[in-house]
């Protein structure tokens, strides 16, 4: 993508490009409307942080400082990083979809992730002059495939549908912690953008969510080879909050650009020493719920899905490295070594899956028109 971008149809131009270089058929996305949505503020004042009170910035120019600029800059970069990522991630599974529930589910998903990023790169575009230009044309130039994304969860591959299911069900859930986050921002084009997405993201959480329970119903995958996707991207869900005791956290929340996942109801003064934290300790309770409603359906005698420990896997915060357990023990080396060959996706697992999913018993069916 050699060409410089100087307005949004120069970028859209370019979008169309993206599409055709990562192999997407566009032809399963139908007659998708590409748009801009904005939504409503649910208040027109900044809600937290040095500015609290004063009237949400409506352009660049009302931001009092260059680093909140920056800071701003740097959220929807990354936000919109993530979403065409996600469109990269998933854009071979309509060739083995069970379905064409399936099929339609996962091109509205890719229309939708795709438009998040679009609006992205509207605001970059038309608000952060020629360096939200550059930065809109490179989130058109960064590839999951070749682990050029921003964020390690969106270089990881997603090889078949019980990986898009569990990617939907935790990795899409941490955008809606993001989006909420975000939706409090005291810029208000960022903010407004928040409402549309969250809405099409209740599709996306519910797709994955119930993709579960309907291979639980059907029985043919065992419950070890499910919690082993599930061991994959939880951990790079936990990932996703950032760093423990982040000052980069810290000053957003300051500043005002993006707030807690509670923050209309948490009814305390936030702790800016642990904002990642308390939004990653909010998410796990989450993701407990939605698996004791999954173990409903595992049979008496399959062991019980779970959610696996904060510490364990993970590459950003305190316990990078560290050879926790998947149930959050500290172990050897060479045992932590071996358990992640027990715990994770094998090779043996991935053929297993394309094996039986050559035919369609391997999950509920499900018919166009029913509810997620």
């Amino acid at each position: 993508m050699a060409t410089r971008i100087n307005t949004f149809d120069d970028w859209m131009d370019l979008f169309k490009s993206w599409q055709k270089e990562i192999g997407l058929n566009t032809g399963e996305l139908g007659e998708y409307r590409w748009e801009v949505k904005l939504g409503e503020l649910e208040r027109p004042d900044i809600e937290f942080g040095a500015y609290a009170g004063q009237k949400k910035w409506e352009n660049v120019l009302e931001v009092p400082d260059q680093r909140i600029r920056d800071a701003l800059l740097n959220l929807i970069r990354v936000q919109g990083d993530t979403e065409f990522a996600s469109t990269e991630q998933q854009r071979y599974l309509f060739d083995t979809a069970p379905s064409d529930y399936d099929r339609q589910s996962l091109a509205r998903i890719i229309c939708e992730e795709s438009r998040h990023g679009w609006q992205m790169a509207y605001l970059l575009v038309t608000y952060f002059g020629s360096t939200g230009k550059v930065e809109a044309q490179k989130l058109l130039e960064r590839r999951a495939f070749k682990k050029t994304r921003l964020l390690g969860a969106f270089n990881e591959p997603i090889n078949n549908w019980l990986d898009m299911y569990a990617y939907t069900e935790f990795i899409d859930r941490d955008g809606k912690f993001q989006l909420k986050m975000e939706s409090f921002s005291a810029f208000a084009p960022f903010a407004r953008s928040m409402g549309p997405m969250l809405k099409e993201e209740q599709f996306h959480l519910g797709t994955g969510h119930n993709g579960l329970k309907r291979i639980l119903r059907a029985g043919k995958i065992p419950v070890t080879i499910i919690q082993k996707y599930f061991n994959k991207w939880v951990p790079a869900a936990y990932d996703l909050f950032g760093t423990d005791h982040s000052s980069s956290a810290q000053w957003a929340y300051t500043w005002g650009v993006k707030g807690r996942f509670d923050e209309n109801t948490a009814g305390e003064t936030a702790d800016l020493e642990r904002l990642n934290e308390h939004a990653r300790r909010l998410f796990y309770t989450e993701l407990v719920g939605l698996v004791d409603s999954l173990n409903l359906l595992v049979p008496p005698d399959q062991p019980r899905l779970y959610i696996p420990d904060v510490k364990f896997g993970r590459k950003i915060g305190d316990d990078t490295g560290k050879p926790y357990s998947v149930t959050g023990e500290l172990l050897s080396p060479e045992a932590y070594t071996r358990q992640l060959a027990e715990v994770l996706p094998t090779a043996a697992d991935e053929a297993f899956l394309q094996d039986l999913m050559k035919e369609n018993d391997w999950i509920e069916p499900k018919k166009i028109g029913a509810e997620v």
